[in-house]
């Protein structure tokens, strides 16, 4: 969380903006709102127009700004990505392009198959909150996979699966 400070304008600001908190090893002083603050390169910027140094107007400083913020991003992509991907199986299962009215779709064929939720979930194998989802239009926020929805397709001959 940041810290906020009306302070001496010392160069000991504890080695995080004192604006938005970041660690930035570059710090510098900048007046604030009428505060005097330890800030990044990046919150010097909101800083009075008499405080900013040429170089932060200039080309230079903001092509390594931007290669600093790249590297950055870089860093965190280079990282371990699999708590994007918990559970959900995406590589293996993706979701195909559905059509606009699949939640209607699939209602509306189940209930002339004269199946409930729980019977149609069983016969294919799956679970009732998957299928509760698809028949909602939650399909994509509830991570159901393709290969439930294929399932579905043959079970009631219906078709849910944009080819076009």
């Amino acid at each position: 969380m940041a810290k906020y400070s009306t302070g001496s304008g010392g160069s000991d600001g504890g080695g995080s903006c004192e604006l938005c908190g970041s660690e930035d090893g570059d710090l510098r002083t900048a007046t604030v709102a009428g505060a005097t603050l330890q800030v990044c390169g990046d919150c010097a910027r909101h800083g009075d127009a008499g405080d900013r140094s040429t170089e932060d107007d200039g080309d230079a400083d903001r092509k390594k700004r931007a290669a600093r913020n790249t590297a950055k991003i870089q860093d965190a992509r280079s990282g371990d990505a699999s708590h994007w991907e918990d559970g959900a199986g995406y590589d293996d299962d993706q979701l195909p392009y559905l059509v606009a009215d699949y939640a209607e779709r699939l209602q509306r064929a189940r209930q002339d198959a004269g199946l409930q939720v729980d019977e149609l979930a069983d016969r294919i194998d799956a679970d009732e909150s998957a299928v509760l989802a698809v028949e909602h239009g939650r399909a994509t926020q509830a991570g159901v996979g393709g290969s439930v929805i294929e399932r579905l397709e043959d079970a009631l001959d219906v078709t849910l699966i944009d080819t076009s």
